[in-house]
């Protein structure tokens, strides 16, 4: 029988859910973060539906409070931003297509790849990871549910062990405001 919603019972279902999450797992996502902008390399995201807002609000904060906060570039790249080049590949390729293309064209080796998934099962977003490995690139998943095909793709993998969409959806924009904490308090280097 379904629970009604409550405010209450929400914020409870996210603290039981935050006790279960692999805090060390997260560090290591954000160290990751840190390690490519430490070394001026690109930062690209991508996903679908609510991931690929996450995906696009992770660049808008970096891009814009990292610089702010340090006077560093910041060089990420959202792939899911720019509807030119999503409906060309989608049009002309396929769906399946609309991020790896944009890899291809965009990532250098070392460069870093952060996939946004709740399932781990996106076509698109896994054939990215395959562009990204292919240019030599490092891949941070970002993914919920059991992690599907995506997880053990990844150099690394932030997980949120949960079949509720939205609550993975809620970690995984808190995991950005993580990393922009972090980034954010990072000295400018002489």
């Amino acid at each position: 029988m379904a629970t009604n919603f409550t405010v209450s019972n929400y914020l409870a279902a996210h603290a039981r859910l935050a006790v279960q999450l692999n805090t060390d797992a997260f560090q290591q996502g954000i160290d990751m973060v840190k390690a490519a902008f430490d070394s001026g390399k690109k930062i690209l995201t991508c996903g679908n539906g609510g991931s690929a807002s996450t995906a696009s609000h992770y660049i808008t904060d970096w891009n814009k409070m990292v610089n702010l906060a340090t006077g560093r570039k910041f060089r990420g790249v959202c792939l899911c931003d720019n509807m030119g080049l999503i409906t060309a590949y989608g049009n002309d390729l396929s769906y399946a297509d609309v991020f790896a293309g944009q890899v291809d064209a965009l990532m250098d080796e070392g460069d870093l790849l952060i996939a946004v998934s709740g399932s781990g099962n996106s076509p698109n977003v896994l054939k990215a990871i395959e562009s990204a490995r292919r240019a030599g690139g490092k891949v941070l998943g970002v993914v919920g549910y059991d992690g599907g095909k995506m997880m053990p793709m990844c150099d690394h993998s932030v997980w949120v062990n949960s079949f509720d969409m939205q609550m993975c959806e809620d970690v995984h924009l808190m995991f950005g405001h993580m990393v922009m904490k972090t980034l954010c308090s990072t000295p400018i280097k002489e």
